[in-house]
């Protein structure tokens, strides 16, 4: 069954397991990975810069946000979910390197496009040029209604691999149409971060 392989990376050794990850495949729930999944904390020596990366910015003091949206590319759905998911602010598609560790949440498409752009941050933050910051997952968005490809469903498990965490939210039709919505997974995912933020442990079962 392709849900229970292991995930494979590619840009980390791959004779050992990465720091922080159990070596096993992520739970999943209809083979999509949920919940933990990769490393904790950047690898930095054996993993290769991405020749594309993302700009690095100070942020703008703010005392609301709990953490920062990180979108990978354009049309990710950061809009879509700081409406979804108060405690977040849109960080521009640059990483907020400030004083302190600032807890960044990436977020992709789960196009071919997305996923690449997903795989070159999460290379940017696991070789170290990124410091600063608190990486607490990946939310995956769905690209289009029905299910994914398999060649899809393959990388986001793959991407999964580089990341602590990966959540994913299904296509809302409601947002394409401008209406406010709120799906189950919106809600979990409200939930774990609001945890992983207002408690943050030293390693986490979310």
């Amino acid at each position: 069954m392709a849900g229970d392989e292991p995930v494979v990376n590619p840009w980390l050794p791959q004779s050992g397991r990465p720091e922080g990850s159990n070596g096993k495949p992520p739970r999943s729930v209809q083979g999509i990975p949920t919940g933990l999944s990769g490393p904790r904390a950047p690898q930095g020596t054996g993993v290769p810069r991405p020749d594309r990366a993302l700009p690095v910015a100070r942020p703008q003091s703010s005392d609301v946000q709990s953490w920062w949206w990180l979108g990978v590319h354009g049309g990710a759905g950061v809009s879509s979910l700081e409406r979804a998911v108060p405690g977040g602010r849109d960080a521009g598609r640059a990483w907020p390197v400030s004083f302190g560790n600032q807890p960044v949440v990436l977020i992709a498409r789960s196009s071919a496009h997305g996923l690449t752009a997903a795989q070159n941050a999460a290379r940017q933050w696991a070789s170290r040029m990124v410091t600063g910051v608190d990486l607490l997952g990946l939310v995956v968005v769905a690209d289009a209604p029905g299910r994914r490809p398999r060649v899809l469903r393959d990388r986001v498990r793959l991407v999964s691999g580089a990341v602590p965490r990966v959540w994913e939210i299904p296509w809302v039709e409601p947002w394409r149409l401008g209406e406010p919505h709120l799906p189950k997974e919106c809600v979990t995912l409200a939930r774990d971060l609001n945890r992983l933020t207002q408690h943050p442990p030293a390693h986490s079962d979310i």
